[in-house]
C-alpha cells in the first residue's frame, strides 16, 4: 500500500485521536475494526504508558498485523514549561520524564514522538537560538531509543512560523525532524505548502486533513486542499514518511466516514508510486 522508495513503503494511517475522548485502547479497537493498520497512538494520561497498559495495547496489534508509526504525548501542552523554559534543573528532569516517552515507543516500535515545543518567547525566556539547542539534546537522547523527535508545527506556539521552522532546519540540520499538520498551519494563518516546503527533506511525518473557508479541520476530501500539489512538493523533497489522518470527534458524524477518507486519499494518489 504505498510509495515504494528506498524499499520502504509509505503507508496511510489514522491517529486515535479522532476518537478523543473515547479511552485510547477503545479508539484503538475501534479503528482495527474499521480496518486501519497503520496508527499514531494519543497518549492521554500517565497510566497509558504503565507496562501492563502497553502490554494490553500489543495484545490488541499484534495479532492485526497493526503498526504504531508515532507518538503524541499528553504533556505537549506543559512543553514550554517542561522543556523550554530557562529553569535548567526543569529540563534536565523534564528530558528524564521524556525517556518514558522514548522507552513506550521502542517497545510498541514507533519511529515517531511528535512534540509541540515552547508557546510563548516571552514566557520560556530563551531565544530561537537556545530553544533549537534545547531540542538537538532531545534529539540526540530520542536517538539513544531509536526513536526520532520531531516537532510539529503547531497553532499559538513558536512552530506555527515558517521563518522559524526554516531556520530550525537550517541550524540543526539532520537533528531537525518535522512533522508537517495542515489544519494546525491553516489555523495558524499560514499556507501548507510553504510549511511543506519549509520543513523540507527533514520532514518525517504528516497529519493529513482537509479544509475549507470557514472550517480549519475537515476529512480528506471534504474541503479544497490541493493534494496534488502537496505530493509534488513531497516529491520534490523525496519525502519517505506516512500519511496519518487527524481530525477531531466534531468533525464527523458517522465512524465510516474516517474509511471514507482513507479510501479518498488512496484514490487523491497517496498510495501511488512517487516515480
Amino acid at each position: 500500500m504505498a510509495f515504494l522508495k528506498g524499499g520502504k513503503a509509505l503507508a496511510l494511517g489514522i491517529s486515535t485521536a479522532c476518537l478523543y475522548p473515547m479511552a485510547m485502547e477503545d479508539s484503538l479497537q475501534t479503528l482495527i475494526d474499521s480496518g486501519f493498520r497503520e496508527f499514531e497512538i494519543f497518549i492521554n494520561t500517565y497510566s497509558e504508558m504503565e507496562p501492563e497498559f502497553l502490554t494490553m495495547l500489543e495484545e490488541k496489534l499484534k495479532p492485526q498485523g497493526c503498526r504504531v508509526k508515532s507518538l503524541h504525548p499528553f504533556t505537549s501542552g506543559f512543553e514550554s514549561y517542561l522543556l523550554f523554559s530557562n529553569y535548567e534543573r526543569r529540563f534536565q528532569d523534564g528530558a528524564s520524564f521524556y525517556r518514558r516517552y522514548f522507552e513506550m515507543a521502542r517497545r510498541l516500535g514507533a519511529e515517531i514522538l511528535v512534540i509541540h515545543g515552547d508557546r510563548s518567547f516571552e514566557k520560556s525566556g530563551l531565544n530561537d537560538r537556545e530553544y533549537y539547542d534545547r531540542f538537538g539534546i532531545l534529539s540526540r537522547i530520542a536517538r539513544e531509543y531509536g526513536v526520532t523527535l520531531a516537532q510539529e508545527n503547531v497553532n499559538a506556539f513558536r512552530s506555527q512560523d515558517c521563518g522559524f521552522i526554516r531556520n530550525m532546519r537550517e541550524y540543526l540540520k539532520e537533528d531537525a525532524s518535522f512533522v508537517l499538520d495542515v489544519k494546525q498551519a491553516v489555523r495558524s494563518g499560514r499556507d501548507p505548502y510553504e510549511m511543506c516546503e519549509a520543513m523540507g527533506k527533514n520532514l518525517v511525518h504528516i497529519h493529513i486533513n482537509d479544509n475549507r473557508p470557514g472550517r480549519d479541520c475537515l476529512l480528506p476530501g471534504r474541503g479544497e486542499m490541493d493534494y496534488a500539489r502537496l505530493l509534488s512538493i513531497l516529491r520534490e523533497n523525496h519525502y519517505r514518511g506516512d500519511f496519518i489522518i487527524e481530525v477531531y470527534r466534531k468533525d464527523f458524524a458517522q465512524i465510516s466516514e474516517l474509511a471514507d477518507a482513507y479510501r479518498f486519499l488512496q484514490s487523491a494518489g497517496f498510495e501511488s508510486c512517487f516515480g
